[in-house]
């Protein structure tokens, strides 16, 4: 059976119209294509993570250490980095303002107080500009006799577990496949698709 030959539609028309749906294919391969790579690239251009911290994170320890410090997979900048140690109680065990060395930031802590669950809080900023936070703990299991530092604020633990910062990938993906799709559609239909 041979394809039925559209009435009011002459040779040059059905030509053109298979060649719009060639172009539009291979429109569709370059997207997907591009797409594919802008998405692994977003994998592969991640900004700062922590790679090791000591304590370890989850790691249960009887004394206070002397300081909590994070090591990050790249350098990180010293210009925005915050570092706090909150307690079970609520209160920030963290004793001054933390450094930046490289890839590494660290804050003094010493002796703490309760028993229990200490969340280390961190944000950044990666060498790419975009800001990062982070939450980690560790558990003291024996209490200690240091002094509590005042209440911590929302903001000393809020970080959010592996959360970044900066605008997301998905706000430019998205439109970019709405414009696309409605230009593969206006370049798949014919004039006489509105008759």
């Amino acid at each position: 059976m041979g394809r039925r030959a559209v009435p009011g539609r002459t040779a040059p028309e059905r030509r053109r119209r298979g060649t719009r749906r060639s172009a539009a294919a291979a429109m569709l391969a370059v997207f997907l294509a591009a797409a594919a790579a802008t998405l692994g690239a977003g994998v592969a251009s991640a900004h700062s993570a922590i790679i090791e911290m000591s304590p370890p994170d989850g790691s249960a320890v009887d004394a206070g250490p002397d300081r909590v410090t994070l090591t990050f997979n790249e350098a990180i900048s010293p210009d925005y980095a915050n570092l706090t140690v909150v307690g079970p109680d609520g209160n920030l065990w963290s004793r001054s303002e933390p450094t930046v060395s490289g890839n590494t930031i660290s804050v003094p802590v010493g002796a703490l107080g309760p028993a229990g669950t200490y969340t280390v809080a961190v944000k950044v900023t990666s060498a790419d500009g975009h800001v990062v936070g982070y939450t980690r703990s560790f558990e003291l299991t024996q209490p200690g006799d240091g002094t509590p530092g005042p209440k911590a604020d929302a903001s000393d633990t809020d970080e959010g577990s592996d959360s970044g910062g900066g605008v997301q990938w998905w706000w430019f993906v998205i439109p970019a496949v709405v414009l696309f799709g409605g230009g593969l559609w206006f370049a798949l239909r014919s004039p006489g698709d509105d008759d």
